[in-house]
């Protein structure tokens, strides 16, 4: 462990976890049932419901391109500790839809934070524990910054990934440039044609280079790649990432929010930070975001091989800091 800092309200460790190797290699063959609807704002939610009802509540954002089978091994054991777990599915994956044809499919930073809250008020949920990765540790930080008051804690793999279009405009160096190829491949006409019609082949590609050394097979990808099968999938990853580079539009609802983003706000609520020591993804440095966490804060490496998608490939870890990040 790192040195602890003499701020009394801000605390700061750094830790290794290991996950076992073998427990990471072998993914579950389960599924979740059943899964519940739900109008929340402007979607009706795919979502899971899994746990005591009377629990403090977790919910578990997943991220692109995977989906909510990401946490089938890690809802076990926080219902087991006694929490409330939901995971929906994100707008444009799984059974998750839109109310009417006439609503943008826009997939920027700021309205799949707008989303959560919706859920949460659909849902008559006060507040939460918020975690997640890649697109979900995006949007739980953008929850945790604009409405600490909703959230009770936050788990992010990668840590402090709030962004901007003005940032994602300034070019990066060659080395850092290649990691981002899809992002690139969707600003044109081909790459949103050549997404849609090999999504599944581009999913794969994408698992096998973010966590090079996770052994999934067949029947576990197939079980997540179904999702992608929702009608507004396209639409929204390629509105996401051309967002994210100013070469399309948010809608001006959001604006105010995505300005307040645009700051880089200091994130105060309880926080555990997560990387995996095998991530193959884009992803920072947690010394450059440690000074963003506020409130009580650590880090930690889960070692043994762990990639980009971590709860998939290390639940137990993943669900213990979900765990120790409770203020209660």
């Amino acid at each position: 462990m790192a040195a602890v800092s003499s701020a009394s309200e801000h605390w700061v460790t750094q830790m290794s976890v290991d996950a076992s190797p073998d427990s990471a290699a072998v993914p579950s063959s389960s599924s979740f049932s059943p899964l519940r609807q739900i109008d929340a704002g402007v979607l009706n939610v795919g979502y899971v419901d899994t746990g005591p009802a009377e629990g403090p509540v977790v919910i578990l954002l997943h991220g692109w391109p995977y989906d909510i089978h990401s946490y089938i091994d890690v809802c076990p054991g926080l219902a087991k500790a006694g929490y409330r777990v939901i995971v929906p599915f994100l707008r444009g994956f799984g059974t998750t839809r839109f109310l009417s044809d006439e609503t943008s499919r826009n997939g920027e930073q700021a309205v799949l934070a707008v989303d959560v809250i919706a859920l949460m008020d659909a849902l008559d949920i006060e507040n939460a524990i918020v975690a997640g990765f890649d697109w979900g540790a995006r949007t739980a930080n953008a929850v945790a910054a604009l409405w600490p008051e909703r959230c009770n804690g936050l788990v992010p793999v990668s840590g402090y990934l709030i962004g901007s279009q003005q940032a994602g405009k300034l070019p990066l160096p060659p080395e850092a440039e290649v990691q981002w190829w899809y992002q690139y491949y969707f600003a044109t006409d081909r790459g949103r044609t050549g997404y849609d019609r090999y999504r599944r082949n581009f999913a794969k590609l994408i698992w096998r280079t973010a966590s090079p050394k996770w052994r999934f097979d067949d029947a576990t990808f197939d079980r997540s790649a179904a999702s992608f099968e929702n009608p507004d999938h396209v639409d929204i990853v390629i509105h996401n990432y051309r967002w994210r580079l100013g070469l399309a539009e948010g809608e001006a609802e959001y604006a105010e929010l995505e300005n307040r983003l645009a700051e880089a706000p200091a994130i105060t609520v309880p926080a555990i930070t997560l990387e995996g020591d095998a991530n193959g993804a884009p992803h920072p440095e947690p010394s450059t975001y440690a000074n963003k966490f506020t409130g009580r804060y650590s880090h930690r490496t889960i070692d043994g091989g762990i990639g980009h998608n971590l709860p998939q490939e290390a639940p137990e870890a993943f669900a213990q800091a979900v765990i120790d990040v409770d203020p209660h």
